[in-house]
């Protein structure tokens, strides 16, 4: 007697991709808007007047909600009960408003030394917690979201290609990342600080339909297994008597503070990368962003390689030790003052996305093996929820100490912001220059003002102490009014902006050179921070390694099975 094999929906080739792209692409988003604001950190500080402070609290609200309130756990909850659909269209969702909230709050003007009193955290700058307030909502989505794919991969591709279609839903992902790095800082500076997020709310819509589109053919694949509602048996239903397997496992306790720290040393480093660039390698603004952008588009395609060569031949714990082993190769060389050419940077940022691509392709496809599928929905939230607070702690951290040990930097960039934006505050409405035309010509000619000194000088600074910043703030004021007042501004609007830009910039970079301010950020201690979770990644990949040959995982085994 011949057993006759059933065939489902997950048999199809072309199905089982086309679920994979259109749920990757539900994430696209969210991984462009991630770093839209980190790419355009100089433009915070030059425009908005954050310090790099508020850059890190803002970094790190993306896991308010999802650590203190653990959001993650509960959305681990969601998926295992009410399933992928519907918990990716409410992740979807949840990520358009936070960006929409994130959006409102930039464009805002509030009132000049408008605070939110935070209890235990004390005051912060009203933008700047509404935006960390969006950002953080946007971060519950987000999470939710990729735990939710994470599920969907294996349930289109337990016993296939399973490692392929998780870096092939890794590369599309971060396309995002990719494009943010490249194109939000230009997009900022052609247009206006809003633009890159305004970006970003059209895409979250995109993704809400793309996810739209999967649950229909992930319907289908029910109706192909004959089953009619997106939900597991009775018997292998997630029990929360689970958790206490998970928690006990020793193998997904490595995993997850692997995880941690391997994506502390990596994401955070992206938030800072294009601030890095043009501070200590003198990168053109405009470029800036390139060098770091080419680490995700490396990605695209050896996460997807190297998760091909797992699914063959296995060996899933040693690449994820010679990916820790990458990371401390490069921030090691990266931490260096003296190596600050720019090419270098570009050569370690290539070799840094070697090692991301193989430490994920490894990590992801090897959770199955050690938490049951029922549970697995819940194993995700538990590491994703360690990862975030690593997400939230580090980049608060990064910005505190790029603060205390660069005291005069963000005072001497408000100074320089402050004495422009009264110059053109006061002489640019004579000159019949609309509000919002206003509001560009400061944007632009403070940035500019800050890009050019970071730029083109290395003078030896002076230090706040010694410098009297209102009589600054007064000169490059003063200097400016008399400028444009003794200028025949052009009747054409678009060289008329040009005209006024170049007075502000030109007249600031003058008296800052001559005066000497320091504008330009250390990265040095920062650095130390991604060497030393780079070093703990590496001794928990060893540890994953022994726990395997003890409890016999199989994570050095293939995942194709014959």
């Amino acid at each position: 007697m011949t057993n006759s094999v059933k065939q489902t929906l997950r048999d199809s080739v072309k199905a089982r991709w086309a679920a994979l792209v259109l749920a990757s692409l539900s994430i696209f988003g969210a991984y462009y808007f991630n770093y839209a604001l980190s790419s355009i950190k100089p433009m915070l500080e030059s425009v908005l007047g954050w310090n790099s402070e508020d850059f890190g609290t803002y970094t790190s609200a993306y896991a308010w909600f999802n650590v203190f309130l653990f959001m993650l756990i509960i959305s681990g909850f969601i998926l295992d009960k009410l399933g992928v659909r519907k918990t990716g269209l409410g992740s979807t969702i949840i990520m358009f408003l936070g960006t929409a909230l994130n959006y409102w709050a930039v464009s805002h003007t509030f009132p000049e030394g408008s605070v939110v009193h935070i209890p235990i955290l004390g005051d912060m700058k009203t933008q700047v917690f509404l935006s960390s307030l969006g950002f953080a909502i946007f971060g519950v989505g987000t999470e939710a979201i990729g735990i939710t794919i994470s599920k969907a991969v294996v349930r289109w591709f337990k016993g296939k290609e399973m490692a392929l279609a998780m870096g092939m839903q890794m590369s599309i992902a971060r396309l995002g990342t990719m494009l943010a790095l490249m194109i939000s800082l230009p997009l900022a500076k052609n247009f206006s600080v809003t633009a890159p997020i305004l970006f970003a709310l059209i895409v979250m819509l995109i993704g809400v339909g793309s996810f739209i589109a999967f649950s229909i053919l992930d319907i289908k694949l029910d109706k192909s297994e004959g089953e009619v509602e997106d939900t597991v048996s009775e018997e292998d239903e997630f029990k929360i008597s689970d958790i206490k397997y998970i928690i006990s496992n020793l193998g997904f306790w490595y995993i997850a503070i692997l995880c941690v720290l391997f994506y502390s040393a990596v994401f955070p480093f992206l938030f800072y990368a294009t601030d890095l660039m043009i501070n200590k390698y003198n990168v053109d603004p405009y470029l800036a962003g390139i060098i770091p952008g080419f680490l995700p588009l490396g990605t695209m395609f050896l996460t997807p390689l190297f998760g091909g060569i797992y699914d063959k031949f296995g060996k899933g714990a040693t690449i994820m030790i010679v990916g820790s082993l990458i990371l401390i190769l490069v921030h090691s060389i990266l931490s260096i003052p003296s190596l600050n050419t720019w090419w270098i940077a570009t050569i370690m940022v290539l070799i840094l996305g070697v090692g991301f691509s193989l430490v994920p392709s490894a990590m992801w496809p090897s959770v199955p093996k050690i938490i049951p599928e029922k549970q697995l929905g819940t194993a995700y939230a538990v590491i994703f929820w360690i990862q975030n607070i690593g997400l939230m702690l580090v980049p608060l951290l990064l910005g505190i100490v790029l603060n205390s040990t660069n005291p005069d930097v963000s005072p001497n960039k408000i100074v320089i912001k402050d004495a422009i934006d009264k110059a053109f505050t006061e002489v640019l409405p004579g000159q019949s220059f609309t509000d919002k035309e206003i509001h560009k010509a400061k944007e632009k000619a403070s940035g500019a003002a800050v890009d050019s000194i970071v730029q083109y000088t290395n003078y030896v600074p002076t230090s706040i102490e010694n410098i009297n910043t209102e009589n600054v703030k007064k000169e490059v004021y003063e200097d400016i009014v008399q400028n444009l007042k003794n200028t025949q501004i052009s009747s054409d609007k678009e060289k008329a902006m040009a005209q006024v830009v170049a007075i502000g910039k030109d007249t600031a970079f003058k008296v800052i050179e001559k005066e000497k301010l320091n504008l330009r950020y250390d990265y040095f201690y920062d650095m130390l921070i991604f060497l030393i979770l780079s070093i703990s990644s590496l001794l928990f990949a060893f540890l994953l390694k022994i726990e395997d040959r003890k409890k016999g995982y199989g994570l050095e085994l293939p995942n194709i099975k014959n």
